[in-house]
């Protein structure tokens, strides 16, 4: 007896294809909304001692420093970073949902904290203070400066933007793994440590390249609106001449142009062949 189209049916193949969707993970789901909730909440990543990387390079880069990364999460076809935690894949549109950037990037990790103690401040010879900064890009920016100009690390006082913050991470360009960073230090902290605290200012101090850079310091720079109050408890005055009409420069620009002034001093002092 012939059977119809209808009765004969076929057996329905097996898809690894259809497995991953079928495991791929919704907005609603619990680790998601976790996602969401450390990239978007200081109070989270603080309560939760983590907080988000975006982007396969900062990821590796994490990786590489030694920080333990929890989990990554991709979008569908993206390839997992080794060494980055449990991989877990998104369902279509939820990564746009949850990354902080307009246009994200196929893979976001959660990252547990491990900022630095503030006994390394006993043993460190130059230091960058953070001191009411509140942009994320600035601080993101002064992270990276800090390191390329061989800082020991950088001292972010309460009142500032939260180094975790997802734009400071994007901004340190992988700094933030390999620059010691110490939270709810006070400028006290730091002068107690013997380090001499120079205040960075618009209109007081001495011009930045008569300072003495090769003693241990401490380069405090102030908010981006209101820079330091003129009673902030500093050694020195330091102040970058300008010859334009504006008021001062940008903290971050102002952080570079110092940083670069102390490594310089001290490859001079060290016999370190430096170019004009």
């Amino acid at each position: 007896m012939l059977h119809s189209a209808t009765s004969a049916r076929r057996p329905r193949r097996h898809s690894p294809e259809r497995d991953l969707l079928n495991h791929e993970l919704v907005l609603s789901n619990p680790s998601v909304q976790r996602l969401r909730r450390l990239a978007g909440r200081r109070s989270s990543r603080d309560e939760e001692g983590a907080f988000v990387v975006e982007g396969a390079i900062l990821i590796a880069e994490a990786v590489r420093a030694g920080w333990h990364v929890e989990a990554q999460f991709l979008t569908p076809g993206a390839s997992p970073i080794e060494g980055a935690g449990t991989v877990n894949f998104l369902a279509d549109g939820v990564m746009e949902k949850v990354a902080t950037t307009e246009t994200p990037q196929p893979i976001i990790a959660i990252v547990t904290r491990q900022f630095a103690d503030a006994d390394i401040l006993a043993s460190a010879s130059f230091v960058i203070v953070a001191d009411g900064i509140s942009d994320p890009g600035n601080l993101g920016t002064i992270l990276r400066s800090a390191e390329a100009a061989g800082a020991d690390a950088c001292v972010v006082t309460s009142g500032s933007v939260d180094p975790s913050n997802p734009k400071v991470v994007r901004s340190s360009a992988g700094s933030i793994f390999r620059l010691p960073i110490l939270e709810r230090v006070s400028l006290e902290d730091v002068a107690r440590a013997g380090l001499i605290c120079l205040g960075t200012s618009s209109h007081l101090g001495s011009e930045y390249t008569s300072v003495d850079w090769t003693r241990r310091v401490a380069v405090v720079l102030g908010n981006e609106a209101h820079g330091l109050a003129d009673a902030s408890a500093v050694d020195e005055w330091v102040t970058i001449p300008q010859s334009g009409a504006g008021e001062s420069l940008n903290v971050a620009m102002a952080a570079t142009v110092l940083c670069f002034e102390v490594a310089r001093q001290r490859r001079a002092a060290s016999g370190t062949v430096v170019l004009p």
